[in-house]
Parts: C-alpha cells; sequence; structure tokens
C-alpha cells in the first residue's frame, strides 16, 4: 500500500474516531463516559501491544516504559479531557480546536528558540489556525441563547453555554501540545516502534485502573449498546495511530501530512451530515480558518 492510502485510511480512522467518540461521550447523563472510553481504548491498544510485542518483534521493557511515561501520560490525560468535552460541546467545535495543538507546538518551539528557520507560509498558518480558536471560543462564548438553542433542535442534544465547554477541548489542545513538544524530545533518545508500543501500554494500565474504579468501586455497569460505539472509536483511533506511522515512514511525509491533518474537517463534515450538528456561518468561518492554519502547516511538515 502505498503513502497516499495510508494518509487516506488515517484521514478516515482519526475522524471516525472522534465520531463514535462522541456517539459514545454525548450522554450528559453519564459523568463516567469518560472512563469507560478509556477503558476500551486501553483494551484495544493493549491487544495491538501484544500483536507488536509478539508478532511484530518489538523490543520493550520498562526502562523504555519508564522513559516514556511522561509523554504516555500527558496524551492519555489529553485525550480523557477531551473525552469529558465531548458531553458539554458539539464536535464540529472541539474537533477544530483539539486539533490546533500542532500551532501551540510550533508556539512553543518558537519561544523557546528551539525552532528550526521557517518560511512565511509557516508562520502564517500558527497565526490562522491560533486566530480562528480564539475567534471560534469567542463566538462561542457570546452566542444568543435563542439562536443557540434554534440551530441545535435537529440534532436533539442541547448544549448550554458554559465556560467547561470551551475549557476542556481548550485543555486537550494545551496538553496535547506538550505531549507532542515532549516526544520530540524523548524520541531522540528511543526507538518509534518502542515508544509507541510503550505509549499503548501505559494506556492499558489506565484502562485497567478506570476499569477498576468505574466498575468495582463505583459499581456502574457497562452495557453493550451503550458502550459498542466507545470501542468503534478505540479501534479507529489504534488503526489510524499505526496507518500514520506507515504513511510518514513512506519517505513522503510531505505529501502526507497535510492529507492527514485535514482530518478533523471530516469529523465536521460526519457531524453535520449524521448527528445532525448544525452551527452558525461565524462559527464555520472560524473553523475554515482554523482549518487552513492547519492545511498549510501540514504541508510544510517534514
Amino acid at each position: 500500500m502505498s503513502w497516499f492510502w495510508f494518509a487516506i485510511v488515517t484521514l478516515l480512522c482519526w475522524s471516525g474516531s472522534d465520531f463514535f467518540s462522541k456517539i459514545g461521550c454525548r450522554d450528559a447523563k453519564d459523568k463516567y463516559s469518560q472512563f469507560k472510553m478509556v477503558i476500551a481504548v486501553g483494551l484495544v491498544m493493549g491487544l495491538h501491544a501484544a500483536y507488536e510485542i509478539f508478532v511484530g518483534g518489538v523490543e520493550i521493557s520498562f526502562a523504555v516504559i519508564w522513559t516514556y511515561l511522561p509523554v504516555s501520560m500527558l496524551y492519555i490525560l489529553s485525550m480523557t479531557l477531551g473525552y469529558v468535552g465531548l458531553r458539554y460541546i458539539e464536535l464540529s467545535i472541539s474537533s477544530p480546536i483539539c486539533n490546533a495543538s500542532g500551532a501551540l507546538v510550533a508556539v512553543i518551539a518558537i519561544v523557546t528558540g528551539t525552532a528550526e528557520p521557517m518560511e512565511f507560509p509557516q508562520y502564517l498558518a500558527i497565526a490562522l489556525a491560533c486566530a480562528g480558536v480564539i475567534g471560534l471560543g469567542f463566538v462561542e462564548a457570546n452566542e444568543d441563547e435563542q439562536l443557540r438553542a434554534a440551530r441545535q433542535e435537529a440534532s436533539n442534544y442541547k448544549y448550554a453555554k458554559s465556560w467547561l465547554a470551551l475549557a476542556l477541548p481548550i485543555a486537550y489542545c494545551l496538553l496535547d501540545a506538550a505531549g507532542t513538544f515532549a516526544d520530540d524530545l524523548v524520541l531522540e533518545t528511543l526507538n518509534e516502534d518502542s515508544a509507541n508500543v510503550a505509549y499503548e501500554l501505559t494506556f492499558l494500565a489506565a484502562g485497567i485502573f478506570c476499569f477498576v474504579y468505574t466498575v468495582i468501586i463505583k459499581k456502574q455497569k457497562l452495557i453493550p449498546r451503550a458502550e459498542g460505539p466507545k470501542y468503534v472509536g478505540a479501534v479507529f483511533e489504534t488503526v489510524g495511530q499505526f496507518t500514520y506511522i506507515m504513511a510518514l515512514a513512506s519517505g513522503e511525509a510531505a505529501l502526507a501530512a497535510p492529507i492527514i491533518s485535514s482530518y478533523c474537517m471530516a469529523s465536521v463534515l460526519w457531524s453535520r451530515l449524521f448527528l445532525k450538528e448544525k452551527l452558525s456561518w461565524k462559527h464555520y468561518v472560524c473553523i475554515a480558518v482554523t482549518f487552513a492554519g492547519i492545511l498549510i502547516m501540514g504541508i510544510y511538515d517534514m
């Protein structure tokens, strides 16, 4: 399979992960949905890690897991907060905000002086992505309640205006950016495949912890009909991670990256078509600006 198809599969899988995670976590009455989602992702990633170790021959040790642990925890915490956020805000809004973490990584690199010299379009991309997210937050925070209720009517899910609704995807963005920044530093000393298996095993441990807390301590039931979408989302997340690595390892990262980076727009499309989410024109303008920045960054991502 060529880099192009790996990139397309990654786009579909990660947008599919967004979509099914939203279905699995959007019930505002289930305050444990984020932990149940972590259980699902941890189980699927644990199975994939076992395959990589016993079939793929990837070497792993406690030392590798320990070295990569800070990065793993940043990623896992960011995803958990993202799952919480899906109860309070439309996927159409949360996905572009979360996916702007790449721009934030660039900002961190520039501020800390670790960034390589960039071309003007790259600086423009960073500015567009940041401006789009800030604008999206401003529009969401200042939208008239009657207009909000009217546009949410078709989806049968009402989201009240609150600071938490915006704070959670922003927190995801911050933590994911910190994880990516730390990832670049740690991977200078670790094999990429071993680091990925270490991450999956850490996610498995997090899933086991969440199972003990949610099911054993809090006596919550795992109902197959409600949990099904979570496991579909977990499979999409894990397959997307694998094809992402394959796409970038193909030697055509500069071509694959912009395709993969557009997955948040596919998430917006799925939420509009299947979840019946409807936004105002101001929301869509901000999303388009954010996407333009993400896409330009993807084009220049080597």
